[in-house]
């Protein structure tokens, strides 16, 4: 997710809003569990002491779960489609995505297992990108698993709404202003509401350390 996301970074994570039948928006940053092996070979972490307790009165996730953080693309009923170099488009609709498409990368590349693509996302499954686009591990190579890639909203843990530490990183996450182009939808999307008092106490801080690479550096 660099450079939206550093490793390292720690964000406070909106897991209110979904027990109150929010669903995941296209442009949000989202946190989910694995939904298929996706993290396959990755190390599962030792945590410390104070690690241990956050994990058990929930203020952090628990060591055994392998949790990832990518880029809401497209929501049930979407058709997602990259060609060539890009740009992206969503239901014919391309985005603009110079505002958090990792400096110097494409949209897509010409990698041909997963680089280019043209899927309808079925209703209750997201389709997800990271920012890193030619260092993601992410929908686009994931396709011959059980979901072709997508993730189930069941599987969201919540949305990414504040970095928060360290504190010179600190800074919202909204959504980019390409996913409210018109025409973008033809669905009525349900209203998202910024994070208030209520979503923050729900909120909870987590490690961006596990997450699938598809070369060494981060995505």
């Amino acid at each position: 997710m660099q450079n939206t996301l550093q490793q390292g970074d720690r964000v406070l994570v909106d897991k209110l809003t979904p027990w109150f039948g929010s669903e995941p928006q296209r442009g949000e940053v989202v946190v989910f569990h694995d939904p298929d092996n996706w993290l396959a070979g990755e190390p599962t972490a030792n945590p410390n002491a104070l690690q241990t307790v956050l994990s058990w009165i929930g203020l952090m996730p628990s060591a055994e779960e392998k949790d990832l953080i990518k880029r809401v693309i497209g929501v049930g009923g979407d058709t997602i489609e990259c060609k060539n170099t890009g740009p992206l488009m969503v239901n014919g609709k391309a985005l603009n995505e110079s505002s958090y498409v990792y400096a110097g990368n494409t949209p897509c590349s010409q990698d041909e297992d997963g680089g280019q693509f043209k899927v309808k996302v079925p209703k209750g499954m997201i389709w997800v990108m990271g920012d890193h686009r030619q260092n993601s591990r992410d929908s686009r190579y994931n396709q011959a698993d059980k979901h072709h890639g997508m993730v189930p909203v069941n599987e969201v843990v919540g949305r990414a709404i504040v970095k928060a530490w360290p504190i010179n990183r600190w800074g919202t996450l909204p959504v980019p202003d390409t996913f409210d182009q018109p025409g973008l939808s033809d669905q009525a999307a349900a209203a998202v509401s910024s994070p208030g008092a209520v979503a923050l106490l729900g909120a909870a801080p987590l490690v961006l350390v596990r997450r699938k690479r598809k070369a060494s550096k981060d995505d």
